[in-house]
């Protein structure tokens, strides 16, 4: 008896088929952030990165280039078992010759490469308006900012990623979600919250009346509690933010990182299913504030996993990665978070919930805690190299001695 024969024997001691856990684990896509792999920068020359949030570290080999980035995409993807998307942002534009255009003019051409870049690796793309990084953002406001002529460019931006998505969707066979976040808010405290949120909703309004195809584009709205330079006030508020999507049809996407620090996003889910048909989530690591860290197979990653699986909701919630983190390899970063949402997801789907249910609703506490914890020590690797195989991927730790040759090979060579 091999490995994971052992182990699809001990799961189904507890009735569960390691077989359906990894087929559905293999439908379940990830969508992956590009900015990973260059630290945010995009493709418009910013030096800077602005908007409340911030990426440390100086590690060598960063892309400097659309090129550079799509290459180290690619030996991401080389490492990263199952069905993937990319998650781009607008920054991440292509710009040649004549057709180099501010936000608001962009167009379905600017991203024409990413297009075809998908479509040789057969992936969906999502997007996100990029609202920071841009001297129409300077003051720190965007879709509420009380000047009409900067809020109604970051409206017709808004617009433009619209058509994008759209674009997306057709060419690719595969909706597209598009997420609006804007880094709008204040240093101190306030004389009117009101007005900026008004502003806000009208903003988001207008550009909802433009019109899209549902079947194409879901729309997300991305909550923040705080940002770097806007600590006493946050006009997108989760209350806000929360309110506002349901009022309007659209999504709310919850990113872990957005939270009080004694929030938790996986006790959030529940309820947010109990009220929308669909919810989108950025996952990601907060170190006492919104720090993008790489996501570990820690007990909040693995919980937010179970709590999808166990509400029978992985057709329901847009899974997504986001961080940044430039004091370690950007590469391994990616492929480190993204296996880890992977694993916890696995982990979730290994789980016998509708026993555990049983014993929760006849208040056999005391078993439940037991079954809990043996879960712990069944042989869930087994499972995972198992699934890894399968995809013809790597699955113990000696995938990153790939990753040491291409720093030496080609991270080292960009200087």
């Amino acid at each position: 008896m091999n490995n994971y024969d052992y182990a699809k024997q001990r799961y189904a001691e507890i009735g569960i088929d390691t077989e359906e856990a990894i087929a559905r684990l293999q439908n379940t896509p990830i969508s992956i952030h590009c900015w990973q792999g260059d630290d945010v920068r995009g493709f418009e020359g910013a030096t800077s990165l602005d908007g409340g949030i911030q990426t440390t570290g100086n590690y060598p080999g960063v892309a400097r280039n659309a090129e550079e980035l799509m290459e180290d995409f690619d030996k991401m993807l080389s490492l990263v078992p199952g069905k993937k998307r990319i998650n781009l942002h607008a920054n991440y534009a292509f710009f040649e010759g004549k057709n180099k255009v501010d936000r608001d003019a962009l167009t379905p051409e600017n991203f024409k490469k990413w297009v075809e870049f998908a479509k040789e690796r057969n992936l969906g793309i999502d997007f996100n308006p990029t609202f920071f990084s841009h001297p129409m953002a300077s003051s720190g406001l965007t879709l509420s900012n009380p000047n009409d002529e900067i809020r109604n460019f970051w409206i017709r931006h808004g617009i433009a990623c619209l058509r994008i998505a759209e674009y997306f969707a057709r060419e690719l066979g595969t909706p597209c979600l598009l997420n609006f976040w804007i880094p709008d808010g204040y240093k101190e405290t306030p004389a009117d919250r009101f007005g900026p949120r008004q502003r806000f909703a009208d903003s988001l309004d207008k550009i909802l009346a433009t019109g899209y195809d549902k079947s194409l584009v879901y729309i997300s709205l991305e909550s923040k509690v705080f940002g770097i330079g806007v600590e006493s006030y946050t006009v997108g508020s989760s209350e806000f933010c929360v309110n506002y999507a349901a009022s309007r049809g659209i999504i709310s996407l919850m990113d872990n990182g957005h939270y009080h620090p004694t929030e938790v996003v996986s006790d959030k889910i529940s309820s947010m299913l109990l009220f929308n048909e669909k919810i989108a989530l950025h996952i990601t690591r907060g170190v006492r504030w919104d720090s993008d860290h790489v996501v570990l197979f820690d007990d909040e990653t693995k919980e937010i996993a179970r709590e999808i699986v166990r509400n029978d909701a992985l057709d329901r919630v847009f899974i997504a990665t986001d961080y940044f983190d430039a004091s370690i390899n950007r590469i391994a970063a990616w492929v480190i978070g993204a296996r880890n949402v992977q694993k916890a997801l696995l982990c979730a789907l290994l789980a016998p919930d509708k026993k555990l249910k049983e014993l929760q609703d006849s208040g056999s506490f005391t078993e439940m805690l037991m079954l809990n914890e043996e879960l712990k020590f069944l042989p869930f690797a087994e499972v995972w190299h198992e699934f890894c195989r399968r995809n013809g991927i790597i699955a113990d730790r000696s995938w990153f001695d790939s990753i040491k040759e291409y720093e030496k090979d080609v991270l080292s060579k960009r200087i």
